[in-house]
């Protein structure tokens, strides 16, 4: 599988190319960023770890020597200005967005091809590219919520003293304010975390809240996310080239789950060689459908007001 990066360059752009080396499943790495000399850098870097990592080809390209890839990964965005509203942070990111979109359809991209969403607001850009490329819905989708179940799951492993993979506690909806967490399917090893006895209603409360807010907490400590949604990333991309058919909470354009429709958000998804092959409608509690639902109209709300 060749995957280009765009925004490779960057923190996000470059952790991904990261995991992704370290993970040794895809056969091509693409560097694309505006900055060329960043691009050709941080391909320069990778490759010479190359020979104690995995049989890659890793490179610095363009748009057109991106056509044939399988995968677009798409993580170029645009930081806040001060006093910005988000609105207009929004706006500025759209626009950036509808010239990458405008740059691959120039370049001939194969219609066989995914197109993988990261930058922000990934459900709002996930959307605007199902409407604009013309591709299968199936082959359009965004990171959505993985990096939010990933916060939300290591982070009550920590507060537990509990193993962090035999955690397992999904976050669905928007990767935004309107996040829904989903207690009644949380678990340890298969047993459901709420059986603890510290599992109470002020714990959960307390460590959804830190998960929301845990973008910010590792912005104002270092500047921005990278090494866990590289991770993040790197899960997605490799469920579809190696048909895991993995259930992901990633964004993509609901057909009817959760009486959602035509709006993309995180919702239970198999993932596999043909993308989203399935969008699962596990049962909730009411007030997390009702989460999610409302996740799903504050989305709609947004949408409305976009310059798209």
């Amino acid at each position: 599988m060749k995957v280009t990066i765009i925004g490779g360059g960057g923190r996000v752009g470059s952790c991904a190319a990261f995991a992704l080396q370290c993970g040794g499943i895809v056969s091509d790495i693409q560097i694309l960023d505006a900055n060329q000399a960043m691009a050709e850098g941080e391909a320069l870097d990778l490759l010479h770890g190359s020979a104690l990592a995995a049989d890659q080809r890793i490179y610095a390209g363009d748009y057109a020597r991106a056509a044939d890839s399988d995968m677009f990964l798409i993580t170029a965005g645009l930081r806040r200005k001060p006093d910005e509203s988000r609105l207009d942070l929004i706006n500025r990111n759209v626009a950036l967005f509808v010239q990458i979109l405008d740059s691959i359809k120039a370049a001939g991209f194969r219609k066989d091809s995914f197109i993988f969403v990261v930058s922000n607001p990934v459900d709002i850009l996930t959307q605007l590219a199902t409407d604009r490329l013309g591709l299968p819905w199936r082959q359009v989708f965004g990171l959505g919520t993985m990096l939010d179940t990933s916060r939300f799951s290591s982070l009550i492993a920590d507060e537990l003293k509990l193993p962090p993979t035999q955690v397992r506690a999904l976050i669905l909806g928007e990767h935004g304010d309107s996040m829904a967490p989903i207690w009644s399917a949380a678990s340890v090893n298969g047993l459901p975390l709420a059986g603890l006895p510290q599992c109470t209603a002020g714990f959960q409360n307390a460590i959804f809240e830190r998960t929301k807010g845990s973008g910010a907490e590792v912005i104002k400590r270092k500047g921005g996310a990278g090494w866990a949604v590289g991770i993040a990333i790197r899960d997605v991309v490799h469920s579809i080239a190696l048909n895991q058919r993995r259930l992901l909470p990633v964004s993509s354009l609901v057909q009817g789950a959760y009486g959602i429709r035509n709006v993309c958000l995180s919702v239970p998804s198999v993932v596999g060689c043909s993308g989203i092959i399935d969008q699962v409608e596990i049962n909730l509690w009411p007030k997390e459908k009702m989460g999610l639902q409302n996740s799903a109209k504050a989305l709609e709300e947004t949408l409305r007001k976009v310059k798209l």
